[in-house]
């Protein structure tokens, strides 16, 4: 099961893995508490970005993977195949080129404008103007390389994509640690983000620069209308999106509200842990994206379905192992620092157990998103009102270790109803009888 795509996906995890804490713990050591607060702002602030997103980069992953089940890469880099296919390719790939200048142009300005007028409301007497300029204006740019490496991603090509993002990580994180390193302050994290985005477009030319070539000149001679297709999924995305950003960003703020920013600091370190053991688990999913896509426009349901079912599988084991190796240490090791800065252990199996569930969930809005479609969206918006809600209700009046409760409950009724949803969404499309 481990192929090339795999492993280049999960490499690009695991590295994701050793680079965060090594800059937890950097960060406090060579920044002052006042750089420390201003770092963080500077990546809340630009973290808005999600909002240019909304979905969009999947939607462009999602699409392209449809019209590339017929097409395939030459030894020389050129696209072959089936000759409508590929001038579909080429107009959807002159689409994107619009769709991304128009978000740049609205939402990046406003990031960079907003940020600097947020960020003069302090006057700390620290140098950050040049730093945030150059941070905010290099976050468009990696925006774009994003979004141009999820379309060659749809391509079939999980493992070069992959490999490219491994790069681009290694050299942000890098730069970041040697800067810090070197008493740059702020201008390590702009710097990491502008040597990235100089990096993203390199490699993104060095690797599909005939392809580029070859799909700008026929997007010249071929033009599809895609917005009646996109726009009847993009609002759907940006509400799942939307939804999905704030359940998971609620529980650092209301437990620094409710409970002080000692146990708001272990409530975002135990997140984080468990992210990073979700992500490592979901790479097994990750790396099939493009192909589940392909045996959806083919109808190849059987394949579909075995291919989906062995992937799920292997993440929800993967988690599982992951989760039950992490308990063990805990008790054992019980006295090491890290273990004393997460939560207590009623918070962390319930948090556990919240993100294996949400494993499941993820894996199944792959299969429903290779269709095309959103079903999920309602419940989407419906689950970020009922978290945020029973959330704060736990948080003001019950214990610390409750925090998550809310969200937990929410997988109870959640997860059948999902289900149900997936039953006949397969139904109504013909997968089964």
């Amino acid at each position: 099961m481990l192929n090339k795509d795999m492993l280049h996906t999960l490499l690009n995890q695991l590295w994701r893995v050793v680079a965060g804490p090594a800059l937890l713990i950097c960060i406090p050591l060579f920044l002052t508490p006042v750089e420390q607060g201003y770092w963080y702002t500077f990546t809340s602030i630009a973290a808005l970005a999600v909002f240019a997103d909304l979905g969009f980069s999947t939607i462009i992953l999602q699409f392209t993977a449809h019209e590339f089940a017929h097409l395939s890469f030459a030894e020389n880099g050129t696209i072959c195949g089936d000759v409508k296919a590929l001038w579909r390719l080429a107009s959807f790939f002159h689409f994107c080129l619009s769709w991304l200048g128009k978000a740049i142009g609205i939402v990046f300005p406003a990031i960079v404008i907003g940020g600097w007028l947020f960020l003069q409301l302090k006057d700390d007497g620290i140098a950050w103007h040049g730093a945030w300029l150059l941070y905010s204006v290099m976050s468009a740019w990696s925006f774009f390389n994003v979004a141009m490496l999820s379309f060659f991603e749809g391509c079939n090509s999980v493992a070069r994509v992959q490999k490219i993002r491994m790069i681009l990580v290694i050299i942000n994180s890098g730069t970041m640690l040697a800067g810090l390193y070197s008493d740059m302050g702020l201008w390590a994290l702009a710097c990491g983000m502008l040597l990235s985005a100089l990096a993203g477009t390199g490699l993104l030319w060095r690797n599909f620069c005939v392809a580029v070539q070859q799909l700008w000149k026929a997007a010249v001679r071929y033009r599809y209308d895609w917005w009646p297709e996109f726009s009847g999924l993009i609002w759907r995305y940006a509400v799942s999106w939307g939804s999905g950003y704030f359940i998971f960003q609620l529980f650092v703020p209301l437990a620094f509200a409710f409970f002080g920013a000692d146990y708001a600091g272990k409530t975002g370190m135990s997140i984080a842990a468990w992210t990073a053991g979700f992500n490592i688990s979901f790479a097994w999913m990750t790396a099939v994206i493009p192909r589940i896509n392909m045996l959806i426009e083919k109808k190849n349901w059987q394949a579909l379905d075995d291919l989906f079912v062995k992937r799920c599988t292997a993440v929800l084991a993967t988690m599982a192992l992951g989760g039950s190796a992490f308990f063990v240490l805990y008790f054992i090791f019980d006295d090491i620092s890290f273990f004393q800065r997460v939560l207590p252990l009623t918070s962390m199996v319930i948090l556990f157990l919240c993100w294996l569930c949400q494993a499941w969930v993820n894996s199944i809005a792959v299969y429903l998103r290779g269709h095309k479609e959103e079903p999920l969206m309602k419940l989407s918006a419906f689950s970020a009102v009922y978290v945020a809600v029973t959330t704060f209700f736990c948080a003001r009046y019950l214990a610390e270790d409750w925090l998550f409760a809310g969200f937990f409950s929410s997988y109870l009724w959640g997860i059948p109803l999902i289900y149900r949803i997936y039953a006949k969404f397969k139904v109504r499309h013909g997968v089964i009888k």
